[in-house]
């Protein structure tokens, strides 16, 4: 193969366009530039590749076989800049993001709605799940950021800032009203019953390992899947509802259901973007949580 890919380039325009004269324009240079480019790629390959004619440069059967691999290869190559400048222009390209119901309904849907708006050919793909989920999607390169809720475990080449807050509550419906405006220990939540998420969120991390330092004993009557059919399952009174606030905050506002109090203040938690540093974003993804962080 030649050292010197210029004469490929040369060979694939005089190729293309069969003049020495159209390739020289093409390439803005003179034409014994090209002639002897031509003549530096025939001398290097050991055979002829085009053979004058009244109608201009004619490719012999060598040369035709050359250019067919030729023509591919710096079709790809044009369309390979092509879509490097669609990318840094972001005209295209993907986002993926890893997020739980909570986050992406309370905190990242309206940065989606405002992104595509800016960026409509930018993809952008959601991985939905759990905390310690979405951080296994990243360490697996699975998503390129999390939108995620304290509390987690931080972990070195990772980094992360807050973006909002959440607060976590106790609700009930009617059949519960003798607890309404009651001020009641936590530990008295062992005598009702609960109703929580399942399996591994940090929510239920949270709230299990806080009802517990303050004498609690956890015996959930129901462990649903989403935070959303706990609020219904409190809504039918069948026991009281451990959820993000927001989830009820419709049925809190219209007095359907209420919110227990405890002489002790749940602390509030915060939804993070969080990212691997040892990774670095792609054009759209940076461009995205710079978004998020403005």
């Amino acid at each position: 193969m030649t050292n010197n890919l210029e004469y490929y380039k040369t060979f694939y325009y005089v190729g293309k366009l069969s003049s020495i004269t159209l390739a020289a324009k093409e390439l803005s240079i003179s034409q014994p530039a090209v002639t002897q480019s031509i003549h530096q790629l025939e001398k290097s390959l050991g055979c002829t590749l085009f053979q004058r004619t009244s109608r201009g440069m004619k490719l012999t059967s060598e040369g035709n076989l050359l250019y067919r691999y030729i023509e591919r290869g710096y079709e790809q190559i044009e369309l390979g800049e092509q879509r490097l400048s669609q990318l840094l222009h972001l005209d295209a390209g993907e986002v993926r993001i890893g997020a739980s119901d909570m986050t992406l309904r309370f905190f990242l849907l309206p940065y989606l709605e405002k992104f595509h708006e800016l960026y409509p050919g930018i993809k952008v793909t959601v991985t939905n799940g759990p905390t310690p989920e979405t951080l296994s999607s990243l360490e697996d390169d699975k998503i390129d950021f999390g939108v995620i809720s304290t509390p987690f475990k931080e972990k070195d080449g990772y980094s992360f800032f807050p973006v909002s807050e959440i607060e976590d509550t106790f609700v009930a419906g009617r059949k519960f009203i003798q607890y309404k405006n009651k001020m009641l220990d936590f530990s008295d939540l062992s005598n009702v019953p609960l109703i929580m998420l399942e399996g591994k969120t940090s929510t239920r991390d949270y709230i299990s390992s806080l009802l517990t330092e303050n004498g609690a004993e956890l015996h959930p009557e129901f462990e649903l899947a989403t935070s959303d059919m706990i609020v219904q399952f409190a809504l039918r009174n069948l026991g009281v509802g451990c959820v993000v606030k927001d989830f009820a905050k419709e049925y809190l506002d219209s007095g359907v259901l209420f919110e227990l109090r405890f002489n002790k203040m749940i602390p509030k938690r915060k939804i993070c973007v969080i990212t691997n540093e040892t990774r670095p974003l792609s054009i759209a993804a940076r461009k995205l949580v710079e978004l998020i962080k403005a």
